[in-house]
């Protein structure tokens, strides 16, 4: 027996209008107004690089003149092109987040459409109430898409990296888009869908490489032939499929294969960095696998683990068979990588999200009740505790709290934005709307306990976004580095050689404008910028310069607000 029983009027579809304004407000804070930081200025940087600079610099990814050939390049063919586009009108950084923005979209949607067709299939239905009043397929659809779309945003693991000009970041959306075309291809066999499937493998090639897109076309296989999908046919179109991404792949790898930009071999360097994400799960790497997703997935683990376990009794179900399938061929893939990106989880959450969106309705009424009264109550508290902080590094009341707020960014002096605090008490206001909603109406729909734990968890980034945004750029931006060693470097010098990582390269270079080495142009500077760590034993283990030539130290310096990092400016003198 079906574990769903609901009424039409647990169904009623929440407002295009509501969920286009929450999807803006999830992903604008964040966007407008912050610096590049540490973990997402060298994706920046390499954007960059490629809208400043020629065909070489597209072909093979560096960030001023230092390769970075491991992930592909299409995210940063997006972000460049935005600033191509729209670098004139709003600024570099803000041009290349509004490939952010459609990278976001994109997934948002993906998750939407496909619970929304899986919702309305025949198996996925609710038990029919024996005087009638049960909702019709596709209000149940709707509703399930809202659903599916209210835990997706809900994901701590998605607000994290949704905002950052990352390569995983597409590499999730574009998951979501290969799972609602995998739907349509099960509901719909055809050429058509397998050239569609075709299309989100191919991006997935450049974006991060192939083990992804191979990993997916193998469970869609194995997936249709459990569904009981003709073999020979599925084949031949897993075939097309294959063909149209190797076609997109090439699209980058014969050009870059054949103009050897810069001397490089940028595919074969891509073709390693995919190689040595392979190995053989570890106990480590399940360890980090559990503790890293514990957070990040939630809440969506907790709820498709549910809808497993109440379907538990029907067979052959699309809506359980399609995104466990991929949930449990992904995972198996994280935990054979030898050393996992946090973000490479991303690739989890829509699978995770859309499976999770059909086990709320199988849960009891207390249940979504006490999720309910849990997220008003645990979001509101730590609302109201981020206002505290706030009012306290301004006025210096409660003492300890001003103290921890400001020792994490000494030499910061806080100061009062009106238009920032303005946007945070509107938020604020607003979340306190939807509660007064909750509570009067004491409405019956299905969506009512996401829409609040999601609300609330977007009120929480928009005050950080706002109320701390000035700190978080203080402590997390290159950009009073960049400056620093602008203003010591000496009158007429063109070219600064260096060992600093990707991030700190490319907010050098944007920030202070410093003339970075070319790919080959290392032993002609006569600047040397050197990083390296405070925390050392002994001054002799410091990085010093290249010894049997003259340098002078020019400046030494690091953001105030870490402890660890050291940078020095030397100048040649002979």
């Amino acid at each position: 027996m079906k574990p769903v029983r609901l009424p039409a009027a647990a169904t009623l579809a929440l407002p295009r209008w509501a969920l286009y304004a929450l999807g803006l407000l999830y992903i604008l804070p964040g966007l407008i107004g912050r610096d590049p930081w540490k973990d997402d200025a060298g994706s920046f940087g390499i954007m960059w690089t490629m809208a400043n600079g020629g065909l070489a610099d597209w072909l093979a990814p560096n960030i001023a003149g230092l390769p970075v050939a491991d992930e592909g390049p299409l995210a940063f063919w997006l972000g460049a092109i935005c600033i191509k586009l729209f670098g004139w009108l709003v600024g570099d950084v803000n041009a290349a987040r509004i490939s952010t923005i459609a990278i976001f979209i994109t997934g948002t949607v993906s998750v939407w459409y496909t619970a929304f067709h899986l919702g309305r299939r025949p198996e996925a239905q609710p038990l029919r109430l024996a005087f009638g009043g049960q909702p019709e397929p596709n209000d149940y659809g709707r509703t399930l898409a809202d659903t599916a779309a209210l835990i997706y945003l809900g994901c701590l693991g998605l607000l994290l990296f949704s905002h950052e000009t990352l390569a995983v970041t597409l590499q999730g959306s574009l998951v979501a888009y290969f799972l609602y075309r995998a739907v349509r291809y099960v509901e719909t066999p055809g050429i058509r869908n397998a050239t569609l499937i075709g299309l989100a493998l191919g991006g997935l090639v450049l974006t991060r490489g192939w083990l992804t897109p191979v990993t997916l076309v193998l469970t869609l296989f194995l997936s249709a032939r459990f569904l009981k999908l003709p073999r020979v046919r599925t084949l031949s179109h897993m075939g097309a499929a294959c063909i149209t991404a190797l076609a997109i792949a090439m699209i980058w790898v014969l050009p870059a294969t054949m103009a050897q930009p810069y001397g490089l071999n940028p595919v074969g360097s891509w073709f390693a960095w995919n190689a040595s994400q392979l190995g053989l799960p570890s106990w480590n790497s399940f360890k980090s696998f559990v503790r890293i997703g514990i957070w990040f997935f939630w809440p969506a683990l907790p709820f498709a683990g549910w809808a497993i376990y109440a379907w538990r009794r029907q067979n052959h179900l699309l809506h359980i068979v399609l995104p466990l399938s991929f949930v449990a061929a992904l995972t198996l893939l994280v935990l054979c990588d030898p050393a996992p990106e946090n973000g490479d989880l991303l690739k989890l959450l829509p699978p995770l999200a859309i499976m999770a969106a059909f086990g709320l309705p199988t849960m009891k009424r207390s249940a979504i009740n006490f999720i309910d009264w849990f997220s008003v109550m645990v979001l509101t508290m730590l609302a109201s505790i981020v206002w505290l902080f706030w009012a306290a590094k301004l006025t210096g009341w409660p003492a300890q709290f001003a103290k921890n707020a400001l020792k994490q960014v000494p030499g910061f002096k806080p100061e009062f934005d009106v238009l920032l605090v303005l946007v945070a008490a509107i938020a604020t206001i607003g979340w306190f709307f939807l509660v007064y909603w909750r509570v009067s109406r004491r409405p019956s729909v299905l969506w009512r306990a996401v829409v609040l734990s999601s609300g609330g968890l977007i009120l929480l980034w928009i005050l950080l976004m706002t109320l701390f945004l000035p700190d978080l750029n203080y402590s997390k931006s290159y950009a009073s580095v960049a400056k620093q060693i602008a203003a010591a470097m000496p009158e007429g010098s063109n070219c600064i050689d260096s060992n600093v990582g990707a991030p700190q390269r490319a907010s050098f270079a944007y920030f202070g404008k410093l003339p970075f080495a070319g790919v080959h142009d290392r032993e002609k500077c006569e600047l040397l910028l050197l990083q390296d760590s405070v925390k050392v034993k002994d001054d002799r283990e410091a990085l010093r310069p290249p010894k049997g030539r003259n340098w002078k130290m020019l400046w030494e310096g690091r953001r105030p607000s870490d402890r660890d990092e050291r940078f020095r400016l030397y100048q040649r003198l002979d």
